[in-house]
């Protein structure tokens, strides 16, 4: 509940265009990419300075309000949902690319640049930030480092973490910290820059950032692969480990995903596969090339029915829609879904999926599985009528032995989602007491009040 004099403070920080409590605006920010529940704030402000977020900060906290960061709200773990009310932070305002620093292959940018914006400015320099979330075109690069985000390519170059060189942020207590370097370099002190990073706006907001860059690849090559089964697509995986070939991307789609993807679509899509791979090879022109012809091969030999090699960025850009469009097409299946996003030992993929096959005849639901082969993280979207409270409950107990048979196969319950509200429950299957334990207490180190986005990450349970 935000008092009087708390609206006070609030209106002479950020001034009254960027203060609301109006309904049409608490509804606004009441909910994320989830859409599973509501949660309505007590206000709304949107800062453009740190000195406004720390100010903010101190208000939230003298009066032990909740105070919520928000990128774009774009998640999809329920990470920015404001489940105790209070303060939502919006960083849209936060939007300048500070500094792109070519010699030194970095960037200095603010936290709601949008990351696709931020990817074109510095590809017209010949530099590519790799990082590619599949909300890249909406989601702000704040929220990709609040949550760790990764994506396609992360296979070749790694996921956000990787290229985050240093962080301005304030944390619970209204300080203002800065850390990191900007060197490829850099052993002093604690990493207090990787703790921030996926830590879900629960230690600090984030305020800067500054990110390394590498050079952009010359050339792109892209290879679709159809299979009978998913055994044969993740023998092809191996397979291309062994001849050495690292893709830049190296997607796949289940036969439920292919199925809804062509009902979609309608672009000639193979529905009698089991399996789907799309390979993407980049680098120098002759290597990527090279790499396409090693791939092609890999895929014949390891079983693949159908194997096709685009001769055009048009006709990649097409074989990409498949991957691209399945947010929107698995809602012509059930109006509701739980997207999970589970990673396992590569190799283990068939035994997962078959895994999951179990669960949804168990369950009776639909699980449509897609994600990335070369790094082992399914895409999990359990399916269900969001009018049939059977279903509903269904769907909680399914998500819940799909998130026990992952801990079960070596894996781990997220790869770049985050945990926020969607996961919090389950976080004790796999992190043990000593260690949740001391997360705790670095909790209330950076936010001894407990302001910082409440509720997320931890379980409520004892």
């Amino acid at each position: 509940m935000i008092t009087y004099e708390a609206k006070r403070e609030l209106l002479d920080i950020v001034g009254p265009e960027y203060y609301s409590d109006k309904l049409e605006d608490l509804v606004l920010y009441a909910s994320d990419a989830t859409n599973q529940n509501q949660y309505r704030p007590d206000a709304v402000i949107r800062p453009a300075t740190t000195e406004e977020v720390a100010r903010a900060v101190l208000t939230a906290r003298r009066h032990k309000v909740p105070f919520i960061p928000r990128g774009s709200g774009s998640g999809l773990s329920g990470g920015a949902l404001p489940v105790d009310g209070g303060i939502v932070c919006v960083m849209t305002r936060f939007n300048r690319v500070l500094e792109i620093d070519e010699e030194n292959l970095l960037a200095v940018v603010e936290p709601g640049v949008v990351t696709a914006r931020f990817q074109a400015e510095v590809e017209q320099l010949g530099l590519f930030y790799p990082p590619d979330p599949a909300s890249r075109d909406f989601s702000s690069l704040g929220g990709n480092v609040a949550e760790n985000a990764g994506g396609t390519r992360a296979v070749k170059y790694g996921v956000t973490r990787d290229y985050v060189l240093g962080l301005e942020f304030v944390v619970g207590t209204g300080e203002i910290i800065q850390t990191g370097v900007r060197t490829v370099k850099g052993v002093v002190g604690y990493d207090l820059t990787r703790l921030i990073v996926g830590s879900e706006g629960t230690l600090g907001v984030i305020t800067k950032l500054i990110l390394r860059l590498v050079p952009k690849p010359q050339s792109r090559e892209t290879v679709v692969a159809y299979y009978a089964d998913m055994e044969d697509a993740a023998r092809t995986v191996s397979a291309l480990t062994a001849a050495r070939v690292v893709p830049a991307t190296l997607e796949f789609m289940d036969r439920a995903s292919i199925n809804c993807a062509e009902d979609y679509l309608r672009q000639g899509l193979d529905r009698t596969a089991g399996a789907m791979l799309l390979i993407e090879t980049d680098g120098p022109e002759a290597q990527a090339r090279a790499e396409a012809e090693v791939a092609v091969e890999v895929c014949r030999r390891s079983g693949a029915g159908k194997v096709h090699r685009a001769h055009s960025r048009e006709e990649a850009e097409a074989m990409w829609k498949a991957r691209r469009c399945m947010s929107p097409a698995m809602f012509r299946v059930a109006s509701g879904k739980f997207n999970e996003d589970i990673v396992v030992p590569r190799t283990r993929i068939p035994e997962m999926l078959k895994r999951m096959e179990q669960i949804s005849a168990r369950h009776g639901l639909t699980i449509i599985n897609f994600g990335h082969a070369g790094d082992g993280n399914i895409h999990v979207n359990v399916m269900f009528d969001k009018a049939d409270p059977v279903q509903a409950e269904r769907s909680h107990e399914a998500v819940r032995e799909i998130m026990a048979a992952t801990l079960e196969l070596g894996g781990t319950m997220s790869g770049e989602h985050g945990i926020g509200t969607s996961k919090r429950d389950f976080l004790d299957m796999e992190i043990r007491p000593e260690a949740m334990n001391l997360m705790k207490r670095i909790k209330t180190a950076f936010d001894p009040d407990g302001i910082m986005n409440p509720k997320k990450v931890f379980p409520l349970h004892p």
